[in-house]
């Protein structure tokens, strides 16, 4: 395990307990995935064309994942102030609590507001996660415990864009009522953890100085890139979100443009979780016998491919495009960040994940700027899935790379 002690927690508790918290977090970001962009969308629309609209929705995407990136950054400081456990009570509380508001607020400025405070305790749920599956993991081995951990992230997922939908038709088209939903689920595996009865010395609170905090910031983040391979999981993972940044942020909105209903939406998100499902109950042990990079190629070059078809498809063929492309998306889930769990020691992944991590980060401001480009010049929202195949293409590049 690594440097934090645990003092005590109910016999049972394994790593795939912590992987088993997908369910909870799947189905949670599911509810607010499938509204998101669409909810953005409306309150955009209020000061802006909906041509206009349709860009600034990518714009603040952008703005809103380099805040991400910036909590990220930071994790490392913030677990020297709280242990692990004290503060995925506190993240998971707070995001529960922010969601369940942002589906009352009727105020634009609020609900961004409201958005930002979510986005800090879910950068921070997404690093906590994966380090404690790694703090369990012995015995295991990461590439189970990951490949669970997704799968019922995606079992989740898979009921949560209709669900989402379903509340959206129930209450006359409003697009925030799911919001509250998703709080109520992460409250819900809020109380799942504190069934594990996981107990850790508290630490105390330092006087923080910014000069020394920034300074322990640049040397971690150089010392991250200085090692062996860091740099091509850094970009590999990079390339992963920005595919999956641009297929969140977009596919909602292509297919509302294209004349489909809510519910037609809903069954095509739904229905594009069931490869993660059928293929993750399998993929940690294809992973374990035939390595990571085999299985992250396919991916890639596979939504490369889906992405040139995506471009100039139309009407029901597209809706299939956008179900079969999740295939290569789920040889890649299970696999993405395994490059710097199987380099980086267990002792040093406290350290280095959060900086890993604005990997997940960076990619959601590169990737919507990029596509709010693509729509300005050729004046269609499909113009982006220019950008995701030309990102599976170099993802690809990358990962065969040397260094």
């Amino acid at each position: 395990m690594s440097r934090e002690k645990y003092i005590s927690m109910k016999k049972n508790v394994t790593g795939f307990s912590f992987a088993n918290l997908g369910l909870f977090s799947g189905f949670g970001a599911g509810v607010v995935n499938a509204v998101y962009s669409l909810t953005l969308l409306g309150i955009f629309e209020l000061f802006f064309s909906e041509k206009v609209a349709s860009g600034a929705v990518g714009i603040y995407a952008a703005l809103y994942a380099l805040f991400a990136c910036v909590v990220g950054v930071f994790s490392a400081e913030i677990l020297h102030w709280f242990t692990k456990t004290r503060l995925l009570y506190i993240t998971m509380a707070t995001l529960g609590a922010c969601y369940a508001m942002m589906s009352f607020s009727v105020k634009p400025f609020t609900f961004i507001a409201l958005d930002y405070v979510a986005q800090a305790a879910l950068t921070l749920i997404n690093i906590l996660l994966p380090l404690f599956i790694s703090d369990f993991s012995k015995g295991i081995g990461m590439e189970k415990l990951n490949a669970r951990f997704h799968l019922w992230t995606n079992v989740g997922a898979l009921i949560a864009p209709v669900f989402a939908m379903t509340v959206v038709s129930h209450f006359a088209g409003n697009y925030r009522t799911p919001f509250l939903a998703a709080g109520m689920i992460y409250f819900s595996g809020l109380l799942f953890f504190k069934h594990f009865g996981i107990v850790q010395q508290e630490k105390v609170l330092k006087h923080v100085k910014m000069k020394k905090m920034v300074r322990a910031l640049r040397i971690g983040m150089k010392s991250f890139f200085a090692r062996s391979g860091m740099l091509r999981a850094y970009m590999v993972n990079f390339g992963f979100y920005a595919l999956r940044a641009m297929r969140l942020l977009y596919v909602p909105i292509v297919v509302i443009e294209n004349g489909f209903s809510n519910e037609t939406l809903g069954i095509v998100l739904s229905l594009g979780i069931l490869p993660y499902i059928i293929i993750e109950s399998f993929i940690g042990k294809l992973i374990k016998k035939y390595g990571v990079r085999l299985w992250l190629t396919l991916g890639f070059l596979l939504f490369a491919l889906c992405s040139f078809f995506a471009t100039f498809a139309s009407g029901d063929s597209l809706l299939l495009i956008f179900i079969l492309w999740q295939i290569p998306g789920a040889f890649m889930e299970a696999s993405h960040d395994l490059l710097f769990f199987n380099d980086m020691p267990r002792r040093e992944q406290a350290r280095f994940y959060g900086i890993f991590r604005t990997s997940v980060n960076v990619p959601s401001v590169v990737a919507p700027i990029l596509g709010a480009a693509c729509i300005a010049i050729f004046g269609t929202t499909a113009a982006v899935w220019l950008i995701t195949g030309v990102v599976g293409i170099l993802s690809t590049i990358i990962l065969w790379s040397k260094r």
